[in-house]
């Protein structure tokens, strides 16, 4: 399953808006991160094990990369639309030597093609009507062809309202269909405690305490799902097998602002594995450990409504 936020470009939006509407009529609290128009990412999660019965424990490092880029298709006063093109590719890089029965999962071969499709329908200054689609395939594309490999996707429909300048909450519904099928509720709740903190929440996605340390700096403390599904192939059997685990990332993230056009952001905690399955045989040893990631950014551009 791979979840998506239907509050996660909520900020994008916004910034796309730029200065073609006041803030009173944009989704998002003043204090919150700049939009990502632009993402380059990379990921460290060090030091987990496997073995096989009769076999060595063998230990790898879970790296990966992730890019993606936002597409405004429709603005208008009360519609908007992107499209966002995305690709991960990850490796288990291994540390042990001998035999090793999951070594074509080196080498950047589990990789995901994707694209989100998503808007908002303000229904008037305080409310919105947020829709959420995300289609990929995700597979060992070292061994599988593009048409081996099934499509998995994700819808959301959520409904968002401002009560106050200080504080945002909805709700909603998303499903996904990867290795299987899941219905899930969405909250969304946005709340500025003072001028420079803040609480950040989409349930079932994140939970986040904001620190704005300066106009340009600000700090995390968060907890955030990470799940990924690949189709492989299985040992000795014809079918395609799922490999798939379900993370919680806990820890500080610091994002730093540079001009009016791009920034970073870095991240370093602990990556508690609520559910793992590599393939037939692997028996999860040491499955949660550190996790950290960096991330460069080019906002988005601001378009000035004309006079």
């Amino acid at each position: 399953m791979q979840f998506r936020s239907p509050g996660a470009f909520l900020i994008i939006i916004s910034m796309l808006s730029g200065h073609a509407m006041c803030q009173s009529l944009k989704p998002g609290l003043e204090g919150m991160a700049p939009s990502k128009w632009l993402t380059f990412r990379n990921t460290h999660a060090p030091g987990k094990t496997f073995r096989f019965n009769g076999t060595d424990t063998k230990r790898f490092t879970q790296e990966e990369y992730f890019v993606r880029a936002w597409v405004p298709l429709v603005h208008s006063k009360k519609v908007t639309v992107i499209l966002g093109p995305n690709y991960r590719t990850e490796q288990l890089e291994f540390k042990s030597t001998g035999e090793n029965p999951v070594s074509h999962m080196e080498g950047w071969n589990l990789r995901t093609f994707a694209l989100d499709l998503n808007s908002f329908v303000k229904l008037d200054s305080s409310s919105w009507f947020i829709f959420t689609s995300h289609v990929n395939k995700s597979g060992d594309f070292g061994q599988l062809k593009w048409d081996q490999i099934p499509a998995n996707y994700t819808l959301s429909a959520s409904f968002l309202h401002r009560k106050s300048a200080n504080k945002e909450i909805g709700f909603g519904v998303m499903m996904n269909k990867s290795f299987k099928v899941t219905v899930l509720p969405v909250f969304i709740l946005n709340y500025n405690f003072s001028e420079n903190t803040g609480l950040e929440m989409m349930l079932p996605k994140k939970i986040s305490l904001r620190k704005n340390i300066s106009p340009s700096d600000i700090i995390y403390f968060k907890s955030e799902a990470v799940t990924r599904t690949y189709y492989i192939n299985q040992l000795n059997n014809p079918a395609l097998g799922v490999c798939r685990r379900v993370d919680i990332d806990m820890g500080v993230s610091y994002n730093r602002r540079i001009g009016a056009y791009a920034g970073v952001e870095i991240f370093g905690g602990y990556r508690q594995n609520i559910s793992n399955r590599l393939i037939e045989g692997a028996v999860p040893v040491r499955t949660s450990g550190f996790a950290a990631n960096i991330e460069l950014y080019v906002q988005p551009p601001k378009f000035k409504k004309r006079k």
